[in-house]
């Protein structure tokens, strides 16, 4: 198929990778269901295989696949735990309904393999130049064995749309449960304990970024660190020509740039980073950037980002 998204669903203003049904606010939970098109099971059957004798079955592993479409999704252990769609969206039914939370996204990537929910908490906070950053609770989960159950807080900041985990120094913001355990959703909002603590620490994070100046010799040397090979200068790279786009990125072309929080300080360095792999990275579609940014090397590549500026800033 073109897109990795096999659907998704949306409110307010459409997300920075532009796929996905609009939705009004205060949505039943049974009509994100269906727009996010996540109304279907996970079902299994015994991997079955064909010998001598006929078709004979491998107890030990089961083949997952949709109910809807019958497509197959993926092969596991007897043991492996499946999370259904309708249970992303059931996890924030209560916290709709009673916490003050609204979903704003869900969907469904890889044709069923990976699902995911987000929902704005409601907390957010103000950096110097009137730099707006919200906070958000991402739950996803994974068939494919590529994605344990994750419960992550997520930043987004809103003139440019980046995300970023939300890790503190003692802690990752984020509860994973493996598939080899039943998925309990509310012991799961017991340990994330909605993220008040955790909010709190992250804006302390974001100030100090803020506060931190940045001297262009410290930028370059920072985006080799997080991009590049640090055993190379900045000229000898052989990403030179991304590490330069970066860079301009945080020198003033990056949306948010200019403003007092990112101008010339480790937060608009972040903040680069960030843009370029939400936005920017070379992607085969919108909803292979998504994944990436989400779930996986630029993921990995926005905390190595985070920690190097937050070195900085120590």
């Amino acid at each position: 198929m073109a897109h990795l998204v096999e659907n998704m669903a949306y409110v307010n203003a459409t997300p920075w990778h532009g796929l996905g049904n609009q939705l009004t606010e205060n949505q039943p939970l049974e009509i994100w269901l269906r727009e996010a098109g996540m109304d279907w099971d996970i079902l299994d059957n015994p991997v079955l295989y064909r010998s001598p004798e006929g078709l004979q079955s491998f107890a030990d592993n089961k083949v997952l696949y949709r109910s809807d479409t019958l497509a197959p999704l993926s092969v596991v252990s007897k043991r492996y735990q499946v999370v259904q769609p309708r249970e992303v969206l059931e996890f924030y039914r209560d916290l709709v309904d009673l916490g003050g939370f609204q979903l704003e996204t869900a969907g469904v990537l890889k044709g069923g393999k990976k699902l995911w929910a987000l929902a704005r908490t409601g907390q957010e906070t103000l950096l110097k130049g009137n730099d707006q950053v919200k906070a958000y609770l991402l739950l996803a989960t994974a068939c494919d064995g590529t994605l344990a159950t994750t419960a992550q807080f997520t930043s987004v900041r809103v003139v440019c749309n980046n995300t970023l985990q939300m890790a503190t120094g003692n802690s990752s913001g984020a509860i994973k449960v493996p598939h080899s355990t039943r998925f309990d959703p509310d012991k799961v909002k017991q340990q994330l304990g909605l993220g008040v603590s955790t909010w709190q620490q992250f804006v302390g994070d974001m100030r100090r970024l803020s506060e931190r100046p940045v001297h262009p010799f410290e930028a370059r040397r920072f985006l080799v660190e997080v991009l590049g090979d640090p055993e190379l200068p900045f000229h000898e790279q052989p990403n030179t020509k991304a590490l330069n786009h970066v860079f301009a990125l945080y020198a003033g072309q990056g949306m948010g740039s200019t403003l007092a929080s990112a101008n010339d300080t480790a937060w608009g360095l972040v903040n680069a980073v960030t843009q370029f792999i939400d936005h920017e990275r070379r992607a085969r579609s919108p909803d292979n950037r998504l994944d990436s940014a989400w779930f996986g090397i630029g993921s990995l590549i926005k905390q190595k980002a985070l920690d190097e500026a937050l070195k900085l800033a120590a």
